[in-house]
């Protein structure tokens, strides 16, 4: 016989406290930590608890008895549902000081290393339309609200027929073979929008079919848009051939979309019939147009490819790199070393400041971007290498390239691997500049490097409005040269 589960509480007349990790917020009921989505500090409510465990639990609100003052109305429909713009509700004044609270709490707590007074974070002018590139999902059985659930017709003995709707829109966590819907999504200008709209109306009008992720068939499986601020815009879309005539039906859909909006100034497709929707390793067809779009920055333009990766956000992307260029503080004279230089946007832009620059990155398509990128904007003082950074940066390489005088480090989000840190510490460079999306990890590296540098400056860069995201730019400079900077 299985136990019977206790029914976990109702928590009542809780006022919510402050802003949370993972873009919740937290509250406490007797001396326990309660994390809840999809509210905000000041806000009075009834929670339901949905997992409790030893030292805390997780909530949601089932009801509101009083809204907070730091409230803002969602300019989202999908606001609550899509999941990706947690933050929405909260004024943006209070999401920066939020984001510059983490910065702060995740530096000292977890790195222990002696901290400067923080420069205040820099916002995004734009807190909508500000991204340049995103990603919908295509799929066979759309996800339901409870709301909407309950709105369908009684179920009969095959089931409700529009349970197995197909959709266009984002993935709901921790459903990975269900997509929500999107109509609007108002985080890139609304051409990708009416773009995607069309894409659907037409597909359903004609019968395709969308991807099956567990069965792994249907036409329709994946679409990318970027668009640039020298007003270029891209669309890659991925198929799963099934069966003869599909890439007609491709072809057909392609013709359609090229045919209604000109603006798009570069098409690609694929068949992708791999398990997952990369499609880095994957040939891809060029449709229309040509086989990139550039970004604009200063005087500098940067060629993206379909694989390319670039900032998302490009007018904060000037922001942070220009941080980065001000806290390298070069006189011309320098040799400086870009790890994990991706395209190479860091070192091509700082490399006109610089003596020479060096650039390092795993993915060999991105050195081969960041090369072109050099040679399109006349800079012949950048040598860029591919490969495994532990690997490539090594003490025979810094032998063979020269002792740098300046490091700018952009890792991924799990920080810089521990024979990379000892590395630059043998380098010994005058001054380090340390480019993190992810604040916690960047903390453990600075703590690894406390002993031979000081943090000197920190200046976080708010990237992704509506959400938690943020990203941190700290100067380190040598503890025997420290007097003199």
């Amino acid at each position: 016989m299985t136990r019977k589960r206790k029914p976990l509480p109702m928590l009542e007349n809780v006022t919510i406290e402050a802003v949370a990790a993972e873009g919740k917020c937290v509250a406490h009921v007797n001396e326990m930590a309660v994390f809840v989505p999809f509210v905000v500090p000041g806000d009075i409510v009834d929670l339901q608890v949905k997992k409790k465990k030893h030292k805390y639990c997780e909530a949601e609100a089932v009801r509101f008895i009083k809204y907070s003052a730091l409230r803002t109305q969602p300019m989202c429909d999908h606001f609550g549902i899509c999941g990706g713009c947690k933050w929405q509700n909260l004024l943006y004044s209070e999401q920066l000081k939020a984001k510059q609270q983490q910065v702060y709490d995740q530096l000292s707590r977890i790195g222990k290393v002696e901290l400067p007074e923080f420069m205040t974070i820099l916002g995004s002018e734009k807190t909508c339309e500000y991204r340049n590139k995103l990603e919908f999902g295509c799929a066979n059985k759309r996800w339901y609200t409870k709301e909407e659930v309950a709105a369908l017709p009684p179920r009969t003995e095959d089931g409700p027929s529009n349970l197995s709707e197909p959709a266009i829109g984002f993935h709901i966590t921790g459903a990975f073979d269900k997509i929500y819907p999107i109509s609007k999504c108002h985080l890139m200008d609304d051409l990708h929008n009416q773009i995607r709209n069309e894409i659907r109306d037409f597909t359903l009008a004609h019968g395709y079919t969308y991807y099956d992720i567990r069965n792994q068939v249907g036409l329709l499986r994946d679409m990318v848009f970027r668009n640039s601020n020298t007003g270029e815009w891209m669309l890659i879309l991925q198929f799963h051939y099934d069966e003869e005539g599909d890439e007609q039906k491709a072809l057909l859909l392609l013709n359609h979309i090229a045919d209604k909006f000109p603006q798009l100034t570069s098409i690609f497709y694929v068949d992708n019939q791999k398990g997952n929707d990369t499609f880095n390793d994957l040939e891809l067809t060029l449709f229309k147009g040509k086989d990139f779009i550039y970004e604009a920055m200063e005087d500098l333009k940067f060629k993206v490819g379909p694989k390319s990766f670039y900032q998302t956000n490009t007018d904060q992307a000037y922001h942070l790199y220009c941080v980065a260029r001000d806290f390298a503080q070069l006189s011309g004279n320098e040799l400086v070393y870009d790890l994990y230089t991706g395209t190479g946007t860091i070192a091509n832009f700082v490399a006109r400041r610089a003596r020479k620059v060096v650039g390092i990155e795993y993915v060999p398509e991105a050195i081969a971007d960041a090369k072109v990128n050099s040679k399109i904007n006349n800079i012949d003082n950048t040598l860029f290498y591919a490969g495994d950074m532990k690997d490539i940066l090594t003490d025979d390489f810094v032998k063979e390239h020269g002792r740098p005088d300046v490091i700018i480090t952009d890792p991924p989000r799990a920080g810089m691997h521990p024979d990379v840190v000892n590395v630059i510490l043998n380098a010994s460079p005058e001054r380090i500049v340390y480019v993190s999306c992810n604040p916690a990890t960047q903390a453990r590296d600075l703590a690894l490097m406390d002993a031979e540098y000081k943090v000197a400056k920190v200046q976080p860069v708010d990237m992704f409005p509506h959400t938690p995201h943020v990203e941190n730019v700290v100067l380190l400079v040598k503890r025997t040269s420290e007097n003199n900077n």
